[in-house]
């Protein structure tokens, strides 16, 4: 899809302030509970435990509360879900939402996962899809009894769950994997199972299952439209490449979506881009300078494929580890300019990588920031699931 002559401009200047707004980061904008950030955001991303919960704390007026909140709205009101989505990736998302991401983003990629899992079982002359039907409806059965469980617990109701087989063996990746850990895995992708409470604090990456929440199967083309039209809103403007990497979809599935929803073609200094319709218009800007330390992976900082316009190419060396994933930042009005980590002491370190604009109140700024993050982390530490250079430098720097 091309963008005509005539279209509107939207600089970087106000870009990032809609970034500052909608993204729940301006003072102003910030808001009282981890479901309206997970609903003014789309997705939290949930690969690493702890994101969910940092994330959510730097967009709370009251980060106080942030772990007992995020645990009720996950794990007693299910208000939350934390599942697999786009670019196969877990996210938690608002409960409602889970229809949507499933049939926009989940069918696709669960049909290619039971089909390899199901190939692999074949090669290593593992059994069949009957009997891997047979398994996984026992398995449904023993989780839906124990409201939530691990995979070793769920070995102990269907034993079968033990098998292993050789996954591609003669290759230099050859391994070994059980039935249990791959079914999971596809079941989660086919939503019938989601993450459950974690085993320990809330930064473990050890978990229970449970039964995915019910939902209704809806159409892939509309669902494609609601995802992305809720996504626009929020992120808007972004251009078709953008779009394409945030979802996973084809360009097919993402041009389609964009006519569904009648997008407004827009100029941003990357090239062609898009908002929602009637959000072509100037967006007031942030009433107060504004200072925000997330976490790696944060929602934010992983939103856009191209990211020059909030963080500068000369920063990602520091702040991506080699797939791609960013550490924890540290933004001033609209744009990343350092990074920060924990002290195995708690104390919140941070350094400028992008100083220019930054005086004394701007650092000082930051330095309440850092505190503010240390009062509600408390004692617990928290170490990023992948780490960048800067976070590993500065934690184990010296007070």
């Amino acid at each position: 899809m091309g963008v005509s002559e005539g279209v509107r401009y939207i600089g970087v200047d106000e870009r990032r302030g809609r970034l500052a707004l909608r993204q729940q980061l301006a003072g102003t904008a910030r808001v009282g509970s981890p479901e309206e950030v997970a609903g003014a955001l789309v997705a939290l991303h949930g690969s690493d435990p702890a994101t969910v919960y940092l994330a959510i704390g730097a967009r709370l007026t009251e980060p106080a509360g942030t772990v007992a909140e995020t645990e009720r709205a996950l794990y007693e009101d299910r208000s939350l879900v934390r599942m697999h989505g786009m670019r196969h990736t877990v996210f938690a998302f608002p409960t409602e939402l889970t229809a949507v991401v499933h049939a926009s983003t989940g069918l696709t990629v669960a049909a290619r996962e039971r089909a390899g899992l199901l190939k692999d079982m074949a090669k290593a002359g593992a059994p069949d899809a009957t009997w891997l039907k047979e398994v996984e409806e026992s398995l449904l059965a023993a989780l839906a009894r124990r409201g939530q469980a691990t995979a070793s617990e769920l070995t102990v109701d269907e034993p079968r769950l033990r098998e292993q087989f050789v996954y591609a063996a003669g290759k230099s990746y050859e391994g070994v994997h059980s039935v249990s850990t791959r079914l999971l895995k596809v079941l989660g992708v086919e939503g019938k199972v989601v993450r459950g409470r974690p085993l320990g604090s809330w930064t473990s990456t050890q978990f229970r299952w449970a039964v995915a929440p019910p939902h209704p199967e809806l159409d892939v083309a509309e669902a494609q439209a609601e995802l992305l039209r809720r996504w626009l809103s929020v992120c808007g403007p972004a251009t078709e490449a953008d779009l394409k990497w945030w979802t996973g979809w084809k360009v097919t599935d993402v041009r389609r979506a964009l006519t569904a929803i009648r997008a407004v073609p827009v100029s941003v200094d990357e090239g062609p881009a898009y908002v929602v319709e009637g959000d072509a218009g100037p967006v007031a800007d942030p009433a107060e300078p504004w200072v925000a330390l997330l976490p790696g992976l944060d929602p934010t900082a992983m939103g856009w494929q191209q990211r020059d316009w909030y963080l500068a190419p000369s920063m990602r060396p520091a702040l991506f580890d080699r797939s791609g994933n960013v550490g924890p930042t540290v933004w001033w009005n609209g744009r990343v300019v350092g990074g920060w980590a924990q002290r195995p002491d708690g104390e919140i370190v941070w350094r400028l990588l992008d100083p220019e604009g930054m005086g004394r109140e701007e650092k000082a700024a930051i330095a309440v920031e850092a505190d503010r993050l240390r009062g509600w982390v408390g004692s617990t530490r928290v170490t990023p699931r992948f780490r960048n250079p800067l976070d590993k430098e500065l934690a184990e720097s010296a007070g």
